[in-house]
């Protein structure tokens, strides 16, 4: 997995479709990480949780956080971002 991720919401699917990967549930990928299972569901989700939580869920997948210069997200990530944020306001 060498996927660039510049916004928060963009790691939730790499997170969950490497522990599908693996074949473990919610419940024993926090135990493998020593957290509780609303951190899986947070970080699977994109939302905000510590860093050390984050930390540790990547351990317990056997992954690694590699820190580059790269700059702010492209013009076309953020329209992108923004324009699924409407698709979903436009679906409620």
């Amino acid at each position: 997995m060498t996927d660039i991720i510049r916004l928060l919401d963009e790691l939730g699917p790499l997170l969950l479709a490497r522990r599908l990967e693996l074949g473990l549930s919610k419940k024993e990928l926090a135990q493998r990480a020593g957290k509780v299972r609303e951190v899986i569901y947070r970080l699977e989700r994109g939302e905000d949780v510590t860093l050390s939580s984050l930390m540790a869920v990547l351990g317990a997948l056997g992954l690694a956080m590699r820190l580059e210069k790269a700059g702010l997200p492209t013009l076309q990530e953020v329209a992108a971002r923004f324009r699924l944020d409407e698709d979903d306001e436009d679906a409620a």
